[in-house]
């Protein structure tokens, strides 16, 4: 099955996967002028995110792509590779050594590349993708380096989750347990499996993280950055779906608005924040969505009328005087009405009671 998988596999190119396996006390020859597979080593058993995700990017690169992984924390070993990833104690580009785990490693984006604000301490694969980044997106988005849209990075939860960095101060309320992280995790032996092999889980989880990251890259490339330019327009013509200019509207659903509103909101100097988004669905009838308060939050910036909540249909229409309705969802983040018109007015009266609560509270 693991053959079949690699066989078919475009994530590995060479479509053999080449791993040693320092455990098996037959180490190879260094490594003469006469053979041309380079290495890349990092650390033999339980494997993570990181150095999995590192390989992965290293191997997408040309003079990388028919690398053997070397599994290892032998000195020796290591001093064979070309490049070494998560292990060995060095952090040092110029002889391709990145590792996080020494003491004395505190380095970030922004400590490395001073324009870039992200101040999370990096692991390997953050390490990796900061000084390959723009040739690992150049071979497999055929996109110039120079390029502005290679300024997309990879989600930086890999490099939080790696040095022990929570979410959120304190006690979380829930857990996730199904992340790239933790999913990689579970590919290793369970404690009371006969077999502690690590080898065909780490195999398995370079496929795993190969898909999902090229899965994202291909999700940026294609649809979001596509979105920006919507979503600038559709800001650019806010004043022409309401005066107030907090009311936004798209001639198509599904577009990847939020990043870019936000972003946008900035670039543009909008005064008046954005409130609310209007969109077709499927079934050509109208949504009305809030704009949240930021990218990783619940809270709105204004939520529809906590009246209207979880009312539907006809009864929804007679309590708000407002034709077509067809509902809004009880946590006030999101409505539909059968018309544009209709669902545009929603925002209208929202917007009118908010502005009289704002105002009341104001003279309080």
């Amino acid at each position: 099955m693991i053959q079949n998988l690699y066989k078919d596999s475009l994530l590995f190119p060479d479509r053999n996967l080449s791993i040693h396996r320092s455990m098996s006390g037959s180490a190879k020859k260094p490594r003469t002028d006469n053979m041309s597979v380079r290495k890349i080593g990092t650390h033999n058993g339980t494997f993570h995110c990181d150095e999995v995700l590192a390989c992965f990017f290293l191997r997408q690169l040309p003079e990388y792509k028919n690398a053997e992984i070397v599994r290892t924390r032998d000195p020796a070993k290591l001093a064979e590779c070309d490049i070494v990833v998560d292990v060995g104690g060095k952090f040092d580009p110029k002889t391709h050594r990145y590792d996080h785990h020494q003491r004395t490693f505190s380095e970030s984006y922004h400590s490395l590349c001073p324009e870039k604000p992200w101040v999370t301490k990096l692991s390997s694969a953050g390490l990796v993708y900061l000084h390959f980044g723009r040739r690992l997106l150049s071979q497999l988005t055929q996109l110039k380096e120079d390029d502005q849209q290679l300024e997309v990075l990879y989600d930086k939860e890999v490099d939080a989750v790696d040095n022990g960095i929570s979410q959120s101060e304190g006690e979380a309320r829930y857990s996730v347990s199904t992340t790239l992280s933790s999913r990689v995790g579970y590919l290793n032996p369970r404690w009371n499996s006969k077999s502690q092999d690590t080898e065909e889980g780490f195999k398995k989880a370079l496929a795993l993280v190969g898909e999902e990251f090229l899965d994202r890259l291909d999700f940026y490339k294609s649809s979001w950055l596509p979105a920006r330019a919507v979503v600038q327009e559709a800001v650019k013509q806010r004043h022409k779906v309401d005066p107030s200019g907090e009311v936004m509207m798209f001639s198509q659903g599904g577009c990847p608005w939020k990043e870019h509103l936000f972003a946008l909101e900035k670039e543009l100097q909008v005064e008046t924040p954005i409130k609310f988004i209007l969109y077709p669905d499927q079934n050509g009838h109208w949504r009305i969505q809030c704009v949240p308060a930021g990218l990783n939050t619940f809270q709105n910036r204004v939520s529809l009328l906590e009246e209207w909540r979880g009312i539907r249909d006809e009864a929804l229409s007679e309590l708000s005087g407002i034709k077509e309705c067809i509902f809004v969802h009880a946590a006030g983040f999101i409505g539909g009405n059968k018309t544009q018109e209709g669902a545009l007015e929603m925002a209208r009266r929202t917007l009118q009671a908010f502005a009289q609560c704002t105002a009341a509270n104001g003279k309080s």
